[in-house]
């Protein structure tokens, strides 16, 4: 499993690199790769709007477990679903999954290309809004031919709103995505412990 799960998660990494490289190779090639989406030391001036934006994001994703969780029906198929009833011996394969598959992943996309190029383009809060409206979408659109209109909607409000919120707090982290990957990553392996341990 864990050696399933490391060739997903490069797989998944260049997957959603392709098109952040070569945008930077068009565009910015000048400037470190790394840099220029944000894989960089964060630098947190104003801690206490930090923190609450943390909390925030933390309240949000328990809340999205208890609302949503009781909502899907048993055999609904998500990302995670391979970890179901495993317990301890999943774990180690659920972080690389949770951190580098996923979260490391949709961060390099959405905040680290899609959302500085549109906040560069737009402003910070209509830049912002539109790649949380896309990362929120990328996570419900594919449950509508499933789950009807309902469900979907609920885990694209709040996937969109933490996708916000992440975004937010990298701009207070010196432009990095550092932050939203760890806590993208923490968010991801929540999901998956309670799927591992039948805890909902």
């Amino acid at each position: 499993m864990l050696v399933n799960e490391l060739l997903t998660a490069v797989l998944q990494v260049s997957a959603m690199s392709v098109i952040p490289v070569i945008w930077w190779l068009i565009t910015a090639k000048k400037t470190s790769f790394f840099s220029w989406i944000g894989l960089k030391k964060p630098i947190i001036k104003e801690k206490k709007k930090f923190a609450i934006s943390l909390c925030v994001a933390l309240a949000i994703i328990i809340s999205m477990s208890l609302v949503l969780d009781p909502l899907l029906p048993d055999d609904i198929q998500l990302a995670n679903e391979r970890f179901g009833g495993q317990g301890i011996k999943a774990f180690i394969p659920a972080v690389v999954f949770a951190f580098i598959a996923t979260a490391f992943a949709e961060e390099i996309l959405f905040r680290g290309f899609i959302g500085k190029r549109l906040c560069g383009k737009l402003g910070f809060y209509v830049g912002n809004t539109l790649q949380a409206i896309l990362f929120g979408m990328l996570h419900g659109a594919t449950m509508f031919p499933a789950l009807g209109i309902a469900i979907p909607m609920l885990v694209i409000a709040f996937t969109g709103m933490l996708g916000w919120l992440m975004g937010y707090i990298n701009e207070k982290s010196n432009g990095s995505i550092i932050p939203s990957w760890l806590l993208h990553g923490i968010s991801n392996l929540y999901a998956a412990i309670i799927i591992m341990f039948e805890l909902l």
